[in-house]
């Protein structure tokens, strides 16, 4: 015979309910299934935070990078603007020696007075020169450039129309930008 427990086991089975033999080991089961998820999602979150701080890191090493880099090159700007003309001045040296040597000489004949100065001309050019500091003395009849002659007056010519008929004053030019320009008259038109 059968004891009423099993006889209600029997027709749990028949309706498809589970025993509470299969509910705890489902429920264990489940359990187990729990602590597994959370131990990867555990592993999971170590190694994201470990990641983070590995970036972080990253982060605030290229930051510091970024600001010393800035820094180096302020340092480096602010030498050139203060040392800019040292290559500059250091070139005008011969020059001035050589025109307090032609002052040291009390009795020279104007002859000899006008050989210094003819050489010391020659060593300025040559220090603007090496400097980038070119010369603009046009040629009568050039094309007048406004961007790199200034008209003092119109004067008739028997040139082309608009082109330099006498410079009264050399330009410079500094790198290719223009540091004075060249005085001129230039032919009026016909």
């Amino acid at each position: 015979m059968t004891d009423p427990q099993q006889s209600a086991q029997n027709s749990q089975m028949l309706q498809g309910e589970p025993s509470p033999e299969e509910l705890e080991a489902a429920h264990a089961a489940n359990e187990a299934d729990a602590l597994a998820a959370l131990a990867q999602a555990q592993g999971e979150l170590a190694t994201l935070q470990a990641k983070n701080a590995e970036l972080s890191d990253q982060y605030l090493r290229a930051q510091a990078d970024v600001q010393n880099a800035r820094r180096r090159a302020d340092d480096e700007i602010t030498k050139a603007r203060k040392f800019a003309v040292e290559a500059f001045a250091e070139s005008l040296l011969p020059v001035t020696d050589s025109l307090e040597a032609g002052l040291a000489i009390t009795d020279a004949t104007p002859e000899q007075i006008r050989e210094g100065a003819e050489a010391t001309l020659r060593q300025l050019k040559s220090a603007l020169e090496r400097n980038k500091v070119i010369e603009v003395a046009p040629a009568a009849g050039t094309k007048f450039d406004p961007h790199q002659h200034q008209a003092i007056s119109v004067v008739p010519a028997d040139q082309e129309p608009n082109t330099v008929v006498t410079v009264l004053q050399k330009g410079y030019t500094i790198n290719e930008r223009v540091l004075r320009p060249a005085l001129v008259t230039v032919s009026a038109p016909k």
